[in-house]
């Protein structure tokens, strides 16, 4: 009995780790079309605040749409915080093994081999992907077995990193729809479509379907006029006018690995943060992701914002410090 108090003293100052920050967030799906599908999204790029825009996606899609939706991140190591910079750790990423559909905005990550295989087993099952803005380089310095999705954007999606077209932080986008795809399904209800985003130079793969060309503008909002200099491609030096042609900044097509399947790929090399006040732009991707995932594209899928959404303007070392996962759950 004599020992009681000892005791209790003790347990008092028992040292009690922190939890475990959790590896992402999960919003499961209210009714609708979507629902029994799981759809993973994987953020991870320094530049563009993929940690602020997937999450938002996956509200519209979870909330409006009835997908249950997982929004992984890259983790600092020592702190448990979402920081874009860690390009080698994307925990939970194992999500990706119940995953009808992974949707990327990812910069020139390197996970580890553990990470990985969740990836490449997810792609050699012949699933969904779609791709935004940096996917086009979402790999860079992987080592060991899986080596080659440092060419994940070229070989999968169908163009790797090739250039700024417009002038960074300078020219926005405005998209222009392609004549010959104006009745693709992807294009259902689609209306104006704009981005904060410069054009980035592309060249996608021969297969791939054309839906919609960057018209470089002057400035930075929708309302000014088309630029109308000229610039030398980084493929082959030749000089062509910014606009003539359009570049490609959205287009689908398929691709077959070793494994014999064959994956839909959506890709568009707009979709920072600070192009989703776009609605435009929203529904081209909640279209992907009922055409992704087999489901009839409604004829104007509901894309309103769930919750306060004001993007950080993109920019290197620019997101919010101190943030874990948990932050963004739905309140």
């Amino acid at each position: 009995m004599k020992l009681l108090p000892a005791l209790a003293l003790a347990a008092a100052f028992t040292f009690t780790p922190p939890a475990r920050a959790a590896d992402g967030v999960t919003y499961e799906g209210k009714a609708g079309p979507g629902k029994g599908k799981h759809i993973v999204f994987l953020a991870g790029d320094e530049e563009y605040r993929s940690e602020e825009a997937l999450p938002q996606l996956a509200k519209i899609l979870s909330q409006r749409h009835g997908f249950k939706c997982t929004v992984i991140f890259s983790i600092n190591k020592q702190t448990g915080e979402i920081d874009p910079g860690t390009a080698d750790n994307e925990p939970g990423v194992e999500a990706l093994d119940s995953a009808d559909l992974c949707i990327t905005s990812l910069r020139y990550r390197h996970w580890p081999d553990e990470q990985m295989k969740h990836f490449a087993d997810y792609l050699a099952a012949g699933k969904p992907f779609i791709g935004l803005r940096t996917s086009t380089h979402a790999f860079n310095g992987v080592q060991g077995t899986y080596k080659w999705f440092n060419d994940f954007g070229k070989q999968v999606l169908g163009e790797q990193w090739v250039n700024h077209w417009g002038s960074h932080k300078k020219e926005a986008t405005k998209g222009i729809v392609e004549a010959s795809a104006k009745s693709d399904p992807l294009l259902r209800g689609v209306g104006d479509i704009f981005g904060t985003t410069d054009v980035y130079e592309a060249y996608p793969a021969a297969d791939a379907k054309i839906l919609v060309r960057g018209q470089v503008l002057k400035g930075m909002t929708p309302d000014t006029e088309p630029a109308d200099y000229k610039k030398k491609r980084a493929t082959d030096k030749e000089e062509q006018g910014v606009n003539d042609p359009m570049m490609p900044v959205v287009w689908s097509r398929e691709y077959k690995g070793e494994s014999g399947k064959v994956s839909k790929v959506l890709c568009t090399t707009m979709g920072a943060a600070s192009d989703l006040p776009n609605e435009g732009l929203r529904r081209l991707i909640v279209n992907g992701a009922y055409w992704a995932t087999g489901l009839e594209v409604p004829a104007k899928a509901d894309v309103a914002l769930v919750g306060e959404f004001q993007p950080t303007m993109y920019g290197f070392g620019g997101f919010i410090k101190g943030v874990k996962p948990e932050a963004h759950a739905l309140k």
